[in-house]
């Protein structure tokens, strides 16, 4: 993939359109599922997505090869949205807990990321859980949404989204702890099984129908 990339990026520079309709064709259906995720799907998502590919055609010539294309697309795709986030939403003020968490060294972090007991990748395999999981990431300050968007659900490893974040590799990790530790509070009712989510009834779905 990353030598096709290299052929491809090549022959965008050198001015060969079909070129770029095939970066868009490989890599649109993943940035608008990152998007989406940033800012909720629908006609922005898609706007975003489009201004995403926009932008990259635009500094095509200025890619470098030591990044990998996907890496730049989700950089560019995350700034255009943090940017329509700020001038498009209010800022929210974060809870005490998220404060107390956010804070962070911009240092090396040796803490470790504490897969073992919550994965959001696992959680995701629930649907109903799924639908709590995204509600609670929709809710994450930006910085945090966006490094557990890239790797526990785009699966970009530390050192691409230390690239797209423009941040130390420590950053990113405690950012990634935090992120996950905000949203196991958040979970843990479902997580722990203290709480189930509603049940759905057959009679309910097709009185819906």
């Amino acid at each position: 993939m990353a030598d096709a990339d290299s052929r491809l990026i090549l022959r965008c520079q050198a001015n060969d359109a079909a070129a770029f309709n095939e970066i868009v064709s490989r890599y649109k259906n993943k940035v608008y599922n990152y998007v989406s995720r940033m800012v909720g799907p629908g006609t922005d998502a898609e706007d975003l997505t489009q201004e995403t590919f926009v932008r990259a055609y635009m500094n095509i010539r200025s890619f470098q090869s030591r990044a990998a294309l996907n890496t730049w697309l989700f950089r560019i795709a995350t700034n255009i949205c943090i940017d329509f986030r700020r001038k498009h939403s209010k800022v929210r003020a974060l809870t005490t807990s998220l404060q107390r968490e956010d804070r962070e060294d911009d240092g090396d972090s040796d803490r470790d990321i504490p897969d073992d007991r919550f994965d959001p990748q696992r959680v995701y395999l629930n649907s109903e859980l799924g639908i709590q999981l995204q509600s609670a990431i929709a809710g994450l300050p930006e910085k945090l949404k966006t490094v557990v968007l890239l790797h526990d659900v785009e699966g970009l490893p530390y050192e691409e989204i230390a690239e797209v974040v423009d941040c130390p590799l420590g950053t990113v990790k405690s950012r990634l702890f935090n992120a996950r530790m905000a949203l196991r509070q958040k979970l843990a009712p479902y997580v722990d099984g203290s709480l189930k989510p509603p049940e759905r009834h057959i009679g309910q779905q097709s009185a819906g129908r």
